[in-house]
């Protein structure tokens, strides 16, 4: 089927349909796909069939690391008859118009995080989607993890009584310890309020629903930063996204939040996630992994204020986890017809939450947010991305 058929059945709804594993391209080949391949050609769903990358010699590397059978451009990969799902692994400022060109020619997307780095961009991709036809998911997918799973729990069977609150914290002296091309990472879109915070803000919104409102300050320390691993150590480059943000969210339940983003921290405080309630504090794994550990602490008396909190540790199952498993609940929901758990109406909603923040920083002002999500289900307890769950066929 040529790439403009391929299109027109997707939009007109007359695309044959599959059985058996489903067919995956990916775009990017940067330093985050080696865990996504690692990952993606262990799962009996999918098949991973071609690397595309915009230096190609680089999507051969990883090809024929994990033994995928074909490599070339971005281009390649959308010329592939058999790839439906393309797993977009770009630097963030392409995500939007690599995921558009996707659509286009009737594929459904994974893309990392964010969906976009601008309103207008990610929301015409979500209408694209819509009429083609196809599915669009967003990392992070750490939050179908183990881990951040047996908190939702937790909170569901109501063991913190009525959630009231959250703190989050990531600081660190930043990316460019140990990136060797760290400069997207500070780039416009970028900062750890895109970067990081997807992580955060989306966690919070699995726990507490759709944001209302957001605030926030930044500050930057230095307006230039130097690469000190790799190819380019020594290489000096222009910061332009703020490296320290604060932001308060308000949501649609009554919670409220207060969030740390920082790569200009000599200390490293990384993943921390506490989920106050009416009954008790719960300690949620860092969102950027799938396991970690779960802890509760209740209420103790007055007297013992001054002490130790006495913690509760939860069990978490021991299924394995890593990245990908986004794309992988993606591509059975393509079989299933179901929707995908990391959405990409969930990705807008962070997107926007984040572009909010940018205002506030900005104007000084309390943002109203405009766009809303559903709330986000449970992942089975039973979902085990190394099982067998579609039947083979062509």
């Amino acid at each position: 089927m040529t790439t403009e058929n391929r299109a027109a059945s997707a939009r007109t709804g007359t695309t044959t349909p599959r059985t058996g594993r489903v067919g995956v391209g990916l775009i990017g080949a940067g330093m985050i796909s080696d865990t996504y391949l690692t990952n993606l050609t262990r799962f009996p769903d999918v098949e991973v069939l071609i690397v595309g990358d915009l230096q190609p010699e680089r999507a051969r590397a990883r090809a024929e690391e994990h033994g995928v059978p074909s490599w070339g451009a971005p281009d390649d990969v959308l010329a592939h008859s058999d790839v439906e799902l393309v797993v977009n692994l770009t630097i963030p400022a392409a995500h939007a118009a690599v995921s558009l060109a996707a659509v286009a020619t009737g594929r459904h997307v994974w893309s990392e995080k964010p969906i976009g780095i601008d309103r207008a961009s990610a929301g015409q991709l979500i209408q694209a989607a819509a009429d083609a036809g196809v599915l669009v998911g967003v990392a992070p997918d750490t939050l179908l993890g183990p881990g951040f799973q047996t908190a939702r729990r937790a909170i569901a069977r109501g063991d913190i009584g009525t959630p009231l609150a959250a703190q989050t914290v990531f600081e660190y002296p930043g990316p460019d310890m140990f990136h060797p091309n760290p400069e997207f990472l500070f780039a416009a879109g970028a900062g750890p309020l895109f970067d990081t915070g997807p992580y955060y803000f989306a966690a919070l919104v699995h726990l507490f629903g759709p944001m209302t409102t957001v605030a926030a300050v930044a500050s930057t320390a230095r307006r230039t930063r130097t690469v000190q691993v790799g190819d380019l150590a020594g290489t000096s480059f222009p910061v332009v996204a703020p490296t320290h943000v604060s932001a308060i969210a308000t949501f649609e339940g009554g919670e409220v939040a207060q969030s740390l983003l920082s790569f200009d921290s000599p200390l490293a405080r990384i993943g921390y996630v506490e989920i106050t309630g009416t009954e008790g504090t719960l300690l949620v794994p860092d969102p950027n992994y799938f396991g970690g550990t779960v802890k509760l602490t209740r209420p103790v008396s007055l007297k013992d204020l001054a002490g130790e909190p006495e913690w509760i540790t939860l069990p978490v199952p021991g299924v394995t986890f890593e990245r990908g498993a986004g794309a992988l609940d993606l591509a059975r929901c393509i079989r299933s017809g179901g929707r995908p758990i990391a959405s990409a109406e969930l990705g807008f909603h962070v997107l926007d939450a984040m572009v909010a923040m940018e205002e506030s920083i900005t104007t000084r002002r309390t943002v109203e947010l405009t766009s809303t999500t559903a709330p986000v289900p449970l992942l089975p307890e039973a979902w085990d991305p190394l099982e067998r769950t579609l039947e083979a066929g062509g």
